[in-house]
């Protein structure tokens, strides 16, 4: 899955946005992350460990984050409800005229469960997560006083 938005977020709202892993990010996501599952196992300056999964979702996955690159986060899928693994990764730039440019893309790794199901989940349209990203990063530099 691969998709580039744009954002009145800041690249420093952009990035506290995808880095805070405190109750602020069931808010901020909460259009898409499920509080049922999320889940923070381990955090550092610099990274997280955590379960997550969207709602009315049958996946989970529990994955490492890593920002020690302030315009990139990184994530690699450690456990899965369908057996695999991932990656992913979002690129943050400044846009001209205030915001951000974001470019997101991950993909899923060996699964050896629920293999149709996450076919379907990458053919939906990219454009749907790409719209539920950017409100969100919207609302959170609303939210900030961007």
């Amino acid at each position: 899955m691969r998709f580039d938005i744009e954002t009145k977020a800041s690249p420093e709202q952009v990035h506290r946005a995808l880095t805070d892993f405190s109750q602020e990010r069931l808010r901020t996501w909460n259009r898409s992350l499920d509080p049922k599952t999320y889940e923070v196992r381990e955090q550092g300056p610099t990274w997280a460990v955590a379960r997550e999964s969207s709602r009315r979702s049958p996946f989970w996955v529990v994955a490492r984050y890593d920002w020690s690159d302030p315009s990139v986060v990184r994530w690699t899928v450690v456990d899965s409800s369908y057996g695999g693994g991932g990656t992913g990764v979002v690129r943050i730039t400044p846009r001209d005229g205030g915001g951000s440019r974001v470019h997101a893309e991950w993909a899923n790794t060996e699964p050896r469960r629920q293999k149709a199901l996450l076919f379907l989940l990458h053919a939906l349209p990219n454009r749907l997560f790409a719209r539920m990203w950017a409100a969100a990063l919207d609302r959170y530099a609303t939210s900030q006083g961007a």
